[in-house]
């Protein structure tokens, strides 16, 4: 079974940059949809970024796009988020998920993954 590990957390100014990876293990991430949600205390995972099986498209949430990257090395098994201009409401636990069988608009959907990451803690504050 996949195994995912997320790296790349940390505490920023705003305006600053990060790179979040998702390492995976015990299979390989090019064989899935990947995506990376984020969680607040006492909220639900929402949707921040995904790229789809087969054909690599990428999606975003609104409230990402034209800041953050997604993209992944399958030589490397390994997903990244690239995420520039931090705001503080970008503050949460970064998950990485890996799903074989999702597309389209259930990519956005947290119920169609079935492998999870740990997290990785982002703060953005001054």
């Amino acid at each position: 079974q996949v195994q995912l590990v997320e790296s790349g957390g940390g505490l920023v100014q705003p305006g600053a940059s990060l790179r979040l990876s998702c390492a995976a293990s015990g299979g390989s991430l090019s064989a899935s949809s990947m995506a990376w949600f984020r969680q607040v205390p006492g909220k639900e995972r929402d949707f921040v970024a995904a790229v789809e099986h087969t054909t690599e498209r990428r999606y975003y949430a609104d409230s990402v796009k034209g800041r953050f990257s997604i993209s992944r090395d399958n030589a490397k098994n390994t997903l990244y988020l690239q995420m520039d201009s931090l705001k503080p409401e970008d503050t949460a636990v970064y998950i990485c998920a890996a799903e074989a069988s999702v597309w389209g608009s259930a990519l956005y959907k947290a119920s169609y993954y079935n492998t999870w990451g740990q997290g990785t803690q982002v703060t953005v504050s001054s």
